[in-house]
């Protein structure tokens, strides 16, 4: 069965929605880093490999899956948590370009952590594997990946959304980020603010690794490294002032990754990168402020 009018088949379709689902998560975990600490978090590949490592030794250790995945959750987010507090608190007040270097240098250390520890062939998360198998909808074959992939980013991105428009945390979330210091003097706490910007940026990394390990299940001290650049990429190319165009712009990035890699041919699919780092170059020349978002419009980071 395919999609006529593209000369696409419906799995491959169906993939491309998944992994734009994934960056369209990593998208938003960047994003609400940004919005609250104004930080680019470079990082956030390795975190995303320190979930990874954690479901390669669930898998080794034998643990029911469900066991592993808590055990990824709990990583990512104490090393979030670690983060935060180790190199982002005691950086806060300095410009946005030391937090950056600072960001650029916790992750070359735990990435060498992780090849020092692991070695450069790393482990193996293969215990989600059978999520690789179809199942027929409407006579097409689906990936369960693919399904779970969708309906889990929908889920995560309706409960953000909600999060940030009918809770406290939310809104002085939302406050921090149009003017922190105006927040705090209105009685919004600095440190409760940003420590749950960077808990759920934490959790949605978590659910993004669960997800990618299924299609990449060799874990190494690189592990999601490529994901991150084209998820800033995305992130930049929607608009990273603003968190629904960022989200869109991570899904864009990812469902033309997920497209394109199905239909080219498999000796030409190497140089598919450089085809999407010059549309977006090309894209930025024409939108400098994001493909999405109003060119003179007001800038709300969440």
């Amino acid at each position: 069965m395919t999609l006529a009018f593209l000369n696409l088949s419906w799995p491959v379709f169906a993939d491309a929605l998944a992994l734009g689902s994934i960056y369209a998560l990593m998208a938003v975990g960047i994003g609400l880093v940004f919005g609250v600490l104004r930080l680019v978090n470079f990082a956030y590949g390795q975190l995303m490999m320190a979930g990874a490592f954690a479901l390669a030794f669930g898998a080794q250790w034998g643990l029911p899956n469900w066991e592993s995945i808590l055990f990824c959750i709990g990583v990512v987010v104490a090393l979030s948590l670690v983060m935060d507090r180790l190199v982002f608190r005691p950086l806060r007040g300095h410009s946005p370009a030391v937090m950056l270097v600072a960001t650029f240098a916790v992750a070359f250390i735990l990435q060498n952590i992780a090849l020092i520890a692991f070695g450069s062939f790393g482990k193996t998360a293969g215990a989600l594997a059978y999520l690789q198998e179809p199942s027929d909808i409407f006579g097409a074959e689906i990936r369960k990946i693919a399904i779970v992939a969708i309906a889990t980013a929908a889920m995560c991105l309706a409960v953000i959304q909600l999060l940030l428009t009918r809770t406290p945390v939310g809104l002085h979330m939302r406050a921090a980020s149009m003017d922190f210091g105006t927040a705090r003097m209105l009685g919004v706490r600095a440190n409760r603010v940003i420590t749950g910007a960077v808990l759920v940026s934490g959790l949605l990394a978590a659910a993004a690794t669960v997800m990618l390990s299924v299609e990449q299940t060799q874990v190494t001290s690189t592990y999601a490294l490529p994901d991150t650049i084209y998820v800033l990429m995305g992130v930049v190319l929607g608009g990273l002032n603003r968190p629904i165009p960022a989200t869109l712009g991570g899904f864009s990035i990812g469902f033309a990754f997920g497209l394109l890699g199905g239909i080219l041919p498999t000796n030409q699919s190497q140089y598919l990168p450089s085809f999407i780092f010059a549309a977006v170059i090309a894209v930025l020349l024409l939108r400098p402020n994001g493909l999405f978002t109003r060119a003179n419009g007001a800038v709300e980071r969440l």
